[in-house]
């Protein structure tokens, strides 16, 4: 499907959120995150987005993340959040999009946990491409190792094996380090409409980090060519509370 440009410019880069989420869809924690981002051509991965979506672009150059965390206490609404169902480590292979209110988000190609039932959920209510994958996340004094491989549906066998030496902590984080982690929205299709999800929580701590091993092939099976080469951005993170609203019910986006 053809996409259209954004008819307003895209929101500014903020490493705070830009905007109130309003009511609370979910409640949850990101723990322990490992974000690894390769360059790609935005003509390359325009067909993969959702109709309404363009890719987000800085200084012309788009990204694909490979992001492995453990997320903590997923909750509806208000309600505590689960502390087993809710709580498991997740993989995701994703994108960086503007819609046409020049709201910035993120696009999933892949989301590898390891619960069936969150899978099963994601799946149904949200039209996510949630995997059910045997997960496991590690810690060994300053070194981070993460692994999946997925059970259903598939690819069966698609699997992800990453580890990261933890460095110093980031006090200015350069324009591309804002650029792939202060994301304040979520961008999807559901019943074949566009669907915007925003999200608000505090300011990223953020380390650099080495990255020790990799062997994957969630980025194949998510659509990019193999291989990309060694990453350009490296970064880790212990964590932040997030809270998800629900669509808006009037879209922002700033003028031109």
């Amino acid at each position: 499907m053809p996409q259209t440009p954004p008819s307003v410019e895209p929101e500014p880069l903020s490493a705070d959120p830009p905007h109130r989420t309003g009511r609370t869809l979910l409640t949850q924690s990101w723990l322990d995150l490992a974000f690894l981002h390769w360059p790609v051509d935005p003509a390359d991965v325009a067909p993969l987005l959702p109709p309404g979506t363009v890719p987000d672009t800085l200084d012309g150059v788009t990204y694909v993340g490979l992001v492995a965390f453990r997320m903590h206490r997923v909750g509806w609404f208000r309600l505590p959040g689960v502390p087993y169902l809710g709580t498991f480590p997740e993989t995701n292979v994703r994108l960086y999009s503007v819609d046409g209110h020049g709201r910035r988000g993120v696009v999933f190609r892949s989301l590898d946990a390891s619960r069936l039932l969150p899978v099963t959920v994601g799946r149904w209510a949200f039209r996510l491409p949630y995997v059910w994958s045997r997960m496991t996340v590690r810690s060994d004094g300053t070194t981070m190792t993460y692994g999946s491989r997925r059970r259903w549906p598939g690819p069966r066998g698609a699997y992800s094996a990453i580890t990261v030496d933890i460095g110093e902590r980031i006090e200015e984080p350069t324009a591309l380090e804002h650029f792939l982690t202060a994301r304040w929205g979520m961008h999807s299709s559901f019943l074949g409409r566009p669907l915007y999800l925003p999200n608000t929580h505090p300011r990223w701590p953020l380390h650099r980090a080495r990255l020790l091993s990799l062997d994957e092939n969630l980025l194949a099976a998510g659509g990019f060519p193999s291989p990309l080469g060694e990453p350009v951005s490296v970064l880790y993170s212990p964590g932040v509370p997030v809270r998800f609203g629900g669509p808006p019910r009037r879209p922002y986006g700033v003028a031109r």
